[in-house]
């Protein structure tokens, strides 16, 4: 009797710690996709140009860049979960606190959602890695899909909330403060059964391996990473401005923006599975990047509806599986959990970096030209890139095979050291 009460208590506890992932990953993007709708309204209300919305949009990436190499430590010292919760509470402060209209509190605001998420963005894949050990790749579907279908919402009712509700960006922007609390309320949970229980442990380790960092196909992981997040943020940050300036209607374009990401959620829930069938994934990645460069090829064509509604659902898929199949390389070009998180701290501090030049970019060119038409061939450019980097981080490796080779010329060259 006891042990059915008690195998009742923990089937309770994994769907309700499933509810809790999913939960995270609501708020892993919404604060961000839900500005870009807005642009129009902040730069109307605010008086600021495209440059300083393009580091508006930024400073999340950044943040992610600065956080990562941090989060770890922080969650060996207090635990995954208080670590969560403050991250939670720092992006909830950060709402309130963007949501105030004037331009300092605006970035400053932006600047702790960054954090807030950052913290999130480094534990949630290990906090899978410890609580669904057998489930990996099926959770970072879930997980992911979780996070795209959030965005979505979060662009879509951006407009709605501001104009046709009456509400105000302010209001539009302060009303994803609901899933954060909601997070927080039940990852409560989880430290009191932590407290209770030894059942599952998890200890990080920080990205210092200095062999990481000396292997090609690490790097090649990092730069894929970021080249696709580059385009990304890149292209949910100005890509309704660039439908408006097509002749576009604000409301339409944020619910393009939606549909964008909508419909590359199949591509999100399959890709990480599929690629884990296959041994290489550079076929994967090359159709990916082929409709990805198929939609800017349309966007740059010409201004017809339905060419621009085809471009952004080739785009939206391209991009709803390149951002999964990143995050599924970090644990597929390693052999450990060890091996991950210290792959997973660089590719983060690394491709982060990389992603935060975007929107700054795109928005100084338009600045600059007065067109898209320059910003979207450099995402053209950007996205034949990541196909060519892609193909390195797709091959059948792992970063072992870089460290053998690595130590066998140290051993070389000491050999020829000592012979002298």
């Amino acid at each position: 009797m006891n042990n059915n009460k008690y195998g009742q208590h923990k089937s309770y506890n994994q769907v309700l710690l499933i509810t809790a992932v999913i939960l995270v990953a609501f708020n892993l993007r919404a604060a961000i996709t839900s500005v870009s709708p807005l642009i129009g309204l902040l730069r109307e209300s605010l008086s600021i140009s495209n440059w300083s919305i393009g580091i508006l949009t930024s400073l999340p990436l950044i943040a992610f860049a600065v956080m990562s190499p941090i989060v770890p430590k922080l969650s060996s010292r207090f635990t995954n979960e208080i670590t969560l919760i403050a991250g939670m509470c720092i992006l909830s402060l950060g709402i309130v606190i963007r949501s105030i209209p004037f331009i300092s509190l605006l970035f400053i605001g932006t600047i702790l959602i960054g954090i807030g998420i950052a913290i999130s963005n480094v534990l949630l894949p290990g906090i899978i890695k410890e609580r669904f050990p057998n489930q990996v790749p099926l959770m970072t579907s879930i997980y992911t899909t979780a996070m795209s279908l959030f965005a979505a919402i979060a662009s879509g009712v951006s407009i709605p909330l501001a104009i046709g509700a009456g509400l105000g960006w302010e209001i539009a922007l302060g009303i994803w403060i609901i899933p954060v609390l909601a997070c927080i309320a039940i990852w409560v949970y989880f430290v009191k059964y932590r407290k209770s229980t030894d059942e599952v442990k998890l200890y990080y380790v920080k990205a210092d391996d200095i062999r990481m960092w000396r292997s090609p196909l690490a790097w090649q992981v990092a730069i894929f990473l970021g080249l696709q997040a580059f385009s990304y943020n890149a292209l949910i940050t100005w890509l309704p401005e660039i439908l408006i300036d097509y002749g576009v209607t604000s409301e339409s374009a944020g619910w393009m923006l939606s549909f964008n990401q909508f419909i590359g959620l199949p591509a999100s829930l399959v890709i990480p599975i599929i690629a884990g069938k296959f041994k290489s994934q550079r076929g994967i990645i090359l159709i990916l990047c082929i409709s990805a460069i198929g939609g800017y090829i349309g966007l740059l064509s010409g201004e017809s509806y339905n060419v621009m509604l085809w471009s952004v659902g080739l785009i939206g898929v391209a991009y709803g599986g390149l951002f999964p199949l990143s995050l599924a390389f970090l644990a597929m070009r390693t052999k450990t959990a060890m091996q991950a998180a210290k792959l997973s701290g660089m590719a983060q501090a690394i491709g982060y970096s990389l992603a935060a030049i975007g929107p700054i970019l795109l928005g100084s060119l338009v600045d600059v030209t007065g067109t898209w038409t320059y910003s979207l061939f450099i995402l053209l450019f950007v996205t034949v890139l990541t196909a060519i980097v892609g193909f390195g981080a797709g091959r059948d490796r792992v970063v072992t095979n870089d460290f053998e080779k690595y130590e066998r010329k140290v051993e070389i060259e000491g050999q020829k050291n000592n012979s002298k």
